[in-house]
């Protein structure tokens, strides 16, 4: 399953990206997937949705958003600004 590498690395960007303590606030991840970019946009997402409910995460959801092309990248990452896991 080519969609679960994807959605690994995804993960591991976001860990790089992301303080330690922030992790745990992140709320949303947002993916940029083109329609030729040989990527099942379900798929990636279903992936994406079983690795962000575990730690170091707790409940983030991906954002994929379709476009024409072959684009495939991680657009954003929203984490809770206020401090709390709620």
């Amino acid at each position: 399953m080519h969609e679960l590498s994807v959605a690994l690395e995804v993960c591991r960007m976001a860990e790089e990206r992301l303080r330690p303590e922030e992790r745990p606030r992140l709320r949303r991840v947002g993916v940029v997937v083109g329609a030729d970019a040989g990527i099942e946009p379900e798929n990636l997402e279903f992936c994406l949705e079983a690795l962000l409910s575990a730690p170091p995460f707790g409940r983030a959801t991906p954002a994929i958003t379709r476009t024409a092309g072959t684009d495939l990248a991680l657009a954003f990452l929203q984490v809770d600004d206020d401090g709390t896991n709620d």
